[in-house]
């Protein structure tokens, strides 16, 4: 979801760098790399780390709220839909191809996003909705799961190192779009690494499947 299908890192940054100058600190390009695409209680105590600040599961816990309460605020507002992805879902209503919304944002975010009207999902996966998050594959294989296919006939759209590594994990094909300097994927069978949706179409997709 975030900086793949919306264009809301730019927003995640909105409160990652408040989050870092109540910390004492400026926000790192590097930070960013480092934590995109995981859940927030892996993301949060990288982020109290980096920063020297105390990172107990109390201090866990306050900048988990703090981050979720001001995201749903940030979400309220205007979201941009990344370029192609609206395209690209069309084509594959049109094409009958089920469709799953995976993402490491909790439900009270998704949900947020989807408010908007973005996409047609058959299924949608939460970060906080199962055990284990990206790298992990569980999310891709739970949503495997509850749209009853072969996680071999899917294709994961990633635009970080762990959704990738989730994607692949699970025995997807996988497509990259990286949307944050700083992040890189290592070559890999089934995979495309692209600048952008709008070079991608369900033929490309069915490739990454035959």
């Amino acid at each position: 979801m975030d900086g793949l299908l919306v264009d809301t890192e730019p927003i995640w940054t909105i409160a990652e760098v408040e989050l870092a100058a109540q910390l004492g600190g400026t926000w790192s390009d590097d930070l960013k790399a480092q934590i995109v695409g995981t859940r927030l209680e892996v993301a949060v105590p990288t982020i109290l780390r980096w920063y020297g600040a105390p990172d107990t599961p109390d201090d866990v816990t306050r900048a988990c709220t703090w981050l979720l309460a001001r995201m749903v605020e940030l979400f309220a507002g205007e979201i941009c839909v990344r370029p192609g992805a609206a395209e690209l879902l069309t084509a594959l209503a049109v094409a009958e191809v089920p469709v799953a919304l995976v993402s490491s944002s909790y439900r009270v975010l998704v949900d947020a996003v989807l408010a908007h009207g973005v996409g047609r999902f058959r299924v949608t996966v939460a970060g906080d909705e199962v055990t284990c998050g990206k790298p992990d594959p569980e999310p891709y294989l739970t949503a495997c799961a509850q749209l009853q296919v072969d996680p071999q006939r899917c294709v994961v759209l990633e635009d970080s190192a762990a959704g990738v590594a989730s994607g692949w994990s699970a025995g997807c094909g996988v497509v990259a779009v990286p949307s944050v300097a700083g992040v890189t994927f290592p070559d890999r069978s089934r995979q495309l690494v692209l600048p952008s949706l709008t070079a991608l179409d369900v033929d490309g997709l069915r490739a990454l499947v035959a």
